[in-house]
């Protein structure tokens, strides 16, 4: 048929298990169903699509992992560089799957058959066994010819011309379009062959540009070209060091002139490294990965500084290393259009001023000196707050979205905003109703009497001690049970908040009869 490219499409079953590296029985999971399932979970029942806990009930045995689509591309990465060592021109389909126009290979190998042979047998050299090839008129075709090939013949060919009597039986699910392949079903047309016989004009006024591309798929008349991926450049970059350095101030020096051929490189390029990642080898065999960010872009003395810090620890720019350094690789693992971090047309202005600030203080302190804080999960304010160093991932240290029972309001979602000055020791108070007597919780959580003043202890941290606050409104009390199975460290407390008239909001708890202020709302 005129137009159309005879396309060979190398697929890997069960990819996403394969680059996870599980063995056994074994699913990856994408939003709680099934994505993809080994060979011996399939022998137990389990198919795509299931939920977990059905696939977990047709094999207890089963291992569950979670879907990671970046480490899926990664990892096939490698795969599609070895068969480029073959035939150039590889389009990557998606993580599993390439395609490569056959008519290149099948001349230098001798014939379609034996270039697919030659590809199977390249990927088995490789380590990634069981490979399947489909070769048909344009890649859809070839796909599903890929997809229907047998264990043991493992190469499907579709002669040329062919292509629509082979799609002709298939379901219509093929073509993964939900929405459209639904109507069909609900219409009686449930193959291929019976949506290819619909007319193509009646087809695009019935479901429009999206169906009348699916119906050219289905009447094997897909002219999409294969187009070749681009190879991306190789930008990491690697230092040996022989005989190996055992002073970071020696290592971080050597790195320089490393870490500027570096950024010129991605300059060249147009781009910038927001992610980096370090790697060190040391000459006992160990290698130190981490990974580091940025607000904006690392420069030379950015990735220099990086290195240092990831070397000394809590040591000095001169301090000794455990185990001398004999490896030192750069690796930009995130880079980002230049254009898209570019300063604005006068300038960064106060933002741009006070991030230079900090990464000139935090390059002469040290990498832990300087910090931000980042809100995340617990019961007390002052278990939500985590203090990342300036730079890194703004990851808390608990995640804010998990149950917290005895939580302020008693939600696992916390009123905003959140308080702004946090005593790390708790300020002692003294709370009063109207008749000036002190209020108490009951061990039921009933309140004395109403909150109507209150009056912080004396001392150097409280500047209007002794002073009557008026209360003007308040909330609470939201008890919190912590360690009640431990005697010991068992704490029973009340929350509660006030305002005063000064527009001010108060954060207080009450343990037993005694009254602290914990936080405050400016």
């Amino acid at each position: 048929m005129r137009g159309l490219v005879r396309v060979m499409v190398v697929w890997v079953p069960d990819w996403p298990v394969v680059a996870a590296g599980g063995v056994g029985a074994v699913v990856v999971l994408e939003k709680g169903r099934v994505l993809a399932t080994s060979a011996a979970a399939r022998r137990e029942g389990v198919r795509r699509g299931q939920r977990a806990r059905e696939a977990q009930a047709r094999c207890p045995e089963l291992v569950v992992l979670k879907y990671d689509q970046q480490a899926d591309a990664r990892a096939f990465e490698p795969v599609v560089e070895c068969l480029e060592a073959l035939t150039p021109g590889v389009q990557v389909i998606r993580p599993g799957m390439c395609a490569v126009q056959a008519r290149g290979p099948a001349r230098f190998y001798g014939g379609e058959a034996a270039a697919a042979a030659k590809l199977l047998d390249r990927l088995e050299t490789y380590d990634v066994p069981g490979g399947r090839v489909g070769i048909a008129d344009g890649p859809f075709a070839a796909e599903q010819a890929a997809r229907g090939s047998s264990e043991q013949t493992r190469v499907l060919v579709v002669p040329p011309g062919e292509s629509p009597g082979f799609l002709a039986p298939l379901s219509v699910d093929v073509l993964e379009q939900p929405t459209l392949t639904g109507l069909l079903r609900r219409l009686g047309l449930r193959s291929l062959g019976a949506f290819a016989q619909l007319p193509a004009a009646d087809v695009l006024t019935r479901f429009g540009p999206e169906g009348a591309f699916a119906h050219r798929l289905a009447r094997g008349v897909d002219d999409r070209p294969v187009v070749a991926r681009e190879v991306p450049p190789e930008l990491a970059r690697v230092l040996d060091f022989e005989p190996p350095v055992d002073r970071v101030d020696q290592v971080a020096f050597a790195v320089r002139s490393m870490a500027d051929e570096l950024v010129d490189r991605l300059t060249e390029l147009g781009g910038v490294c927001t992610t980096l990642r370090v790697e060190i080898g040391t000459e006992s065999g160990r290698i130190h990965e981490r990974e580091w960010l940025h607000p904006r872009w690392f420069t030379a003395a950015d990735v220099v500084d990086r290195v240092r810090w990831q070397l000394q620890g809590s040591g000095t720019a001169t301090s000794g290393l455990t185990s001398p350094v004999t490896r030192v690789r750069l690796v930009p693992a995130q880079v980002d259009p230049i254009g898209a971090q570019a300063d604005g047309l006068w300038g960064g202005g106060p933002d741009e001023r006070v991030h230079r600030a900090l990464s000139r203080v935090q390059s002469m302190l040290g990498h832990g000196a300087v910090v931000s804080v980042v809100i995340g999960g617990g019961r007390g304010f002052g278990e939500r707050q985590t203090l990342v160093p300036w730079g890194d991932r703004p990851v808390p240290a608990r995640a804010p979205d998990e149950p917290w029972p005895g939580a302020l309001a008693g939600s696992t979602r916390w009123p905003t905003p959140a308080p702004t000055t946090i005593f790390p020791d708790p300020l002692p108070a003294e709370v009063y109703d109207a008749a000036g007597a002190k209020v108490e919780v009951t061990a039921r959580g009933d309140l004395s009497a109403a909150p109507a003043a209150f009056r912080l202890a004396p001392g150097p941290r409280v500047a209007d001690s002794n002073k009557l606050h008026p209360i003007t409104a308040w909330a609470g009390p939201w008890p919190c049970d912590e360690r009640w199975w431990d005697a010991e460290t068992a704490t029973r407390q009340a929350r509660f908040q006030f305002t005063t008239p000064d527009t001010r909001a108060w954060l207080f708890t009450l343990h037993r009869t005694t009254w602290h202020l914990q936080a405050t709302y400016d």
